[in-house]
Parts: C-alpha cells; sequence; structure tokens
C-alpha cells in the first residue's frame, strides 16, 4: 500500500527533519559555553547524562551541521541558518583545537573542556596511568575528518579542510602499518571486517568531493582509495551465489561458513554501504556496480525482515534468525562474539534509517516497483516504533528489542547520536527531490 505519493513523502520527511529532528539537538545538544556537542543522553532524550564528548559522536554532529549549511541553507531559513552556522564554527574550533594527542592521533573522549579522558565502554570514567593509551580507536579519527571537512566546505575554510586531509592521511599511514586501533568493534584475531573498506570508501569519496570544492589535486588520489574500497568490498565480502554481503572473511579473503563470526551478516552496515556504493559508482557511471548494490539492497531487506515482530534485526546469520557457528579458542574473548550472542535480536534506530534511505536510493535507480513496495513496509514499521512519543521531547527512541520495546543499553558508544537520521533524511530528500522532478 502507497499510503501517499513521492511528491507528500518528500514533504513529511522536510517536516519530520526540521520540526521533529532538529529542535532536539539544536536546543539539547550544543554547549554553547565550550564550544562542541552533547550527545550522552539517555536513549528516550530527556536526560542528559554526561558532558563527556566523544570524538566519534562530535565528528558525526559537526558533519550534520555542516551538509545543513551546505545543502540546505535556504530551507532553514535566516534564523536557524545563523544558529547551524555558529554552533558548525565554535565546534569545529574545539575539535581542532583538543582533539588531537601529542603522537597527532584523534583521542577516544574529552571532558566537557576538552581534556582527554579514559572511559569505560558503558561510560565511566577512569583514572588513566602512564602505560594508557587515550588513542582507542581509529573511527573516531575518521568522522574526526568527515565533520571537519564537511564543515570546512560550508563555511568556504581552507584551513579546516588541510586540517581534515592531514588527519586523513595519518589514519591511511597508520592502516597501511597495521597501527590502526579498531575499538569499540575490536578487530577478531583470524578475520578482515567489511567495516573497513565500508568507511574508507564513505570517507574518501566524500573527502574528495570537498577538495574538488577547494581546487585541490588530492582529489584524484582521493578517489581512487574511494574506488580500490568499494573494489574491495564488492570483491571479498559481497557474496552473490548466497545472495549476502559477509560482515567478516578470512584474512585471506575467504568465507568462513561454519563459524559464528563467519557467518554473521550486520544488514544495517550492508545497506549503509550500499548506498556508499551506488553514490560512487553513479560518479564514475558504473553502472556493474549501482546493480550489484541494489541487490544488496534487496538481499538484506528480503531476507532479514523480521516475520514475527517487523523490521530488522542487528545481526543475523547468513540464512537468516540468531547467528550461531562455531568459534576459535583464540576469538572467544573477542567483544563481538559478545554483541552476537547478547545483542543480535536488537532494533536499532540507524538501522531502520539506513534502509529507509537505501530502498528509495534503489528505486531512483532501478525504477523496480519492488523497491518502493518494500519501502512502504518498512516506512510504517519505523514510523510506528521509533520515534519519542512525546512531542515535548521529539527526536527518536533510538534502541528496542527484539519485540519494539525500549531499552536503556550502549550500543557501541554510551551516546545518543544525531548523525544517521537526519543524514539518511537529508539524503531521502534529495533522492526524492530528483525522482520527482
Amino acid at each position: 500500500m502507497q499510503p501517499m505519493s513521492l511528491r507528500e513523502l518528500a514533504a513529511f520527511y522536510d517536516d519530520h527533519l526540521f520540526r521533529v529532528l532538529l529542535p532536539f539537538w539544536m536546543r539539547e545538544g550544543i554547549d554553547r559555553e565550550h564550544g562542541a556537542f552533547f550527545t550522552c543522553f539517555t536513549n528516550a532524550g530527556d536526560r542528559l547524562v554526561s558532558k563527556n564528548k566523544y570524538l566519534w559522536s562530535q565528528g558525526r554532529f559537526l558533519w550534520m551541521l555542516g551538509r545543513l549549511m551546505w545543502s540546505f541553507a535556504d530551507r532553514m531559513g535566516p534564523k536557524l541558518a545563523a544558529e547551524v552556522t555558529a554552533a558548525a564554527r565554535a565546534g569545529a574550533r574545539f575539535l581542532m583545537e583538543h582533539a588531537l594527542l601529542p603522537n597527532g592521533n584523534c583521542a577516544w573522549v574529552l571532558d566537557e573542556r576538552g581534556s582527554p579522558i579514559l572511559t569505560d565502554r558503558k561510560g565511566n570514567r577512569i583514572e588513566a596511568t602512564s602505560s594508557d593509551r587515550l588513542d582507542l580507536g581509529i573511527s573516531a579519527d575518521h568522522f574526526l575528518v568527515y565533520g571537519v571537512a564537511e564543515y570546512a566546505r560550508a563555511a568556504d575554510d581552507r584551513t579546516a579542510y588541510l586540517w581534515a586531509l592531514q588527519l586523513f592521511d595519518s589514519i591511511i599511514e597508520r592502516e597501511r602499518t597495521g597501527k590502526a586501533r579498531s575499538f569499540p568493534h575490536d578487530l577478531p584475531k583470524g578475520f578482515r571486517a567489511h567495516g573497513a573498506p565500508m568507511g574508507m570508501l564513505e570517507l574518501a569519496q566524500e573527502l574528495a568531493d570537498v577538495a574538488i570544492f577547494f581546487r585541490d589535486p588530492a582529489a584524484f588520489r582521493l578517489a581512487e582509495i574511494a574506488r580500490a574500497s568499494m573494489r574491495e568490498t564488492l570483491g571479498v565480502f559481497v557474496r552473490p551465489s548466497e545472495q549476502t554481503l559477509l560482515e567478516y572473511v578470512r584474512t585471506d579473503g575467504t568465507p568462513a561458513w561454519d563459524e559464528m563470526l563467519g557467518s554473521t551478516c550486520n544488514p544495517g552496515h550492508s545497506l549503509e554501504d550500499a548506498w556508499f556504493m551506488m553514490h560512487f559508482a553513479a560518479r564514475i557511471g558504473d553502472r556493474s556496480a549501482i546493480r550489484t548494490a541494489t541487490d544488496v539492497v534487496r538481499w538484506m531487506t528480503e531476507q532479514f525482515w523480521d516475520g514475527q515482530f517487523g523490521g530488522l534485526p542487528q545481526f543475523q546469520h547468513v540464512r537468516g534468525g540468531e547467528p550461531h557457528g562455531s568459534v576459535r579458542p583464540e576469538n572467544e574473548a573477542d567483544h563481538m562474539l559478545v554483541e552476537l550472542r547478547e545483542n543480535w535480536s536488537n532494533k536499532l534506530w540507524w538501522v531502520h534509517s539506513e534502509a529507509l534511505y537505501a530502498l528509495i536510493l534503489s528505486f531512483e535507480h532501478t525504477r523496480d516497483p519492488w523497491f518502493l513496495d518494500t519501502y512502504w513496509k518498512y516506512h510504517e514499521y519505523v514510523f510506528r516504533t521509533f520515534p519519542q512519543p512525546d512531542p515535548a521531547i521529539g527526536e527518536w527512541i533510538q534502541i528496542r528489542d527484539r519485540a519494539g520495546r525500549p531499552e536503556e543499553k550502549v550500543v557501541a558508544l554510551p551516546v545518543k547520536d544525531p548523525y544517521h537520521i537526519t543524514r539518511a533524511f537529508m539524503h531521502l530528500l534529495k533522492s526524492l527531490q530528483r525522482i520527482n522532478a
């Protein structure tokens, strides 16, 4: 059933983004005293539980503001545009001044004023010793580059762009030399993770766009990194004969079908990467990659839909259902196994926002009505399940159990983050605009 036209759907997303999501973050998420952003809220968004600033989440918040400045200035109007610009400028300044450690790597988390600190997985502060590392995961560096670069283009700030490019080159060097650290999703021993080429594809192609804006020849180098990352996913992790995209393969690139890690799918990652690939393949005119990416969207949204409760579980066995299989002794202590065993059935906000955009973008590229029909099934579930029912709070309740009941738990970081929903909705508005045109 199609409850509204695509023009009405575009108006729906515009209203939800600017009336439900952004008011929460502009009201609650801006640190107007020190700069940067607050993201450590309860799952329901009714209480700020910490003023710590996780750099993973800070970079994502800055990206949101930068993209609003770049693509939605006319829609925001002068008052909101001025507020967004001021928050982005202060946030970028704070992050460029405080985020990097003496070794040039990004700290994992800062306190309210910008001093690097150490916390456990649940966000409790730990007193750091001289032997403790404060640069726990290179994903913090990734998202800082992502956010600062997006701000740099929107603000026409070449200094910020060069800062982001230098940090990006540091990421590449650490990954080349094996010095990159993968917290909070520590890489299981003996495996390669789909998240590595996935994240690099999006980071490199977005940074290439910013380099083009500044007329920097680095854009060619960045585009080649994006191309290689997409090829790695298509050649190693996508398995067309099994109609799946694996989250882990052995270090030699072969599948480990009989192992729990090797037979796991991450529907949210797969859908997110599918539209990353569509974006880049459209840039370079690679119709084959677009077809494969739309196939991935079909596989994930069709095979892993929860027929009992609706929606997409966080993790699935390649044939559906709870992850299972053998576990090597050296992997028993890996944190990812805790995630697979304890959290596989979670219904997460970000997975479903990625599904909404991946389905609409697949329809834009193929005009296959199957994607639109499937979109409406997901639309009904998502907007029945995730939006905060109290309009005085707004935003979404981000984490729910398999049956859709809210859960107060930590997924990756102890934060409530605006990034996935607002990014998906901004992209949805642009895709629907193109379709409707």
